[in-house]
Order: C-alpha cells, then sequence, then structure tokens
C-alpha cells in the first residue's frame, strides 16, 4: 500500500516562495488615484481585481476601473489568535466602496465597528488594505 497522496498529484499547489508554480494575488491595489479594478461594459458590476478576462456575473468585456477610497463598514471582528504575520488583536472589515466593490480590509486599530460607519483606506501593509475611521 502506498502512502496516501504521494506521487499523485493533488488539488492543492506549492507557491512559488517553496519551489512551487507561482499563484496570482488577487488582493486589491492601491493607487493614488484611488483602488484599482475593473467594471463591466454591460452590467457595470465592479470588481477589485485587475485584468479578469470577463465579467464575472454576466461574462460580458470589463473595462479598467478606479475606486474611491471611501465607504462603509458592512461587517468587521476584532481577530483573537495569530494568523501569519499578524499578532493579536487585530481588526478587519468588510467596507463597501461608495462607488464599487466590497473589499476586505485590515483596521488601524483592534475595534468593533457599527455597520454603515464610514471608513477610508489609508495605506497598505504588506499587499493588505489598512484603513481607519473617517475623520468628521
Amino acid at each position: 500500500m502506498t502512502e496516501l497522496g504521494v506521487g499523485r498529484p493533488t488539488k492543492r499547489r506549492a507557491g512559488s516562495a517553496v519551489g512551487g508554480l507561482p499563484v496570482a494575488d488577487s488582493r486589491p491595489v492601491l493607487a493614488d488615484a484611488g483602488l484599482l479594478g475593473s467594471r463591466c461594459t454591460e452590467c457595470r458590476y465592479p470588481a477589485a481585481q485587475q485584468g479578469l478576462p470577463w465579467c464575472p456575473v454576466c461574462y460580458s468585456p470589463v473595462e479598467p476601473a478606479t475606486f474611491r477610497r471611501s465607504g462603509s463598514a458592512w461587517s468587521s471582528t476584532v481577530v483573537a489568535i495569530p494568523v501569519g504575520k499578524r499578532r493579536p488583536p487585530f481588526g478587519l472589515a468588510y467596507l463597501d466602496l461608495d462607488d464599487g466593490p466590497r473589499v476586505l480590509v485590515y483596521l488601524d486599530e483592534p475595534v468593533l465597528l457599527a455597520l454603515g460607519e464610514r471608513l477610508e483606506i489609508c495605506g497598505v501593509d504588506d499587499g493588505d488594505l489598512i484603513a481607519k475611521k473617517e475623520e468628521a
């Protein structure tokens, strides 16, 4: 009897950091003008990824788009366990951008947010978006 998974292809691929195939980084990209992404030319669906071959909703062509950095909190949590390089506690939130998609952001401080609370993306840390509460 052979050991499970030895000599057989698996669905998981090691990333290029450990000698495997390169895996695309699907995290949103922040530029001076705003968050870079795509928008469908037909249904106008916004996506936080660049270079999509077609709209994930209606399969029509997409065009490059830039979205504003501000929006409202859809959900948030404070994480109490270490995840990757992050050490607890740290805050995470889903941010509904005013003119675009919903994106996952790390919060600049570990707090729970009220639904609809205004946030602004203020930077990037190791490829992850960082947001803070909008100043009134």
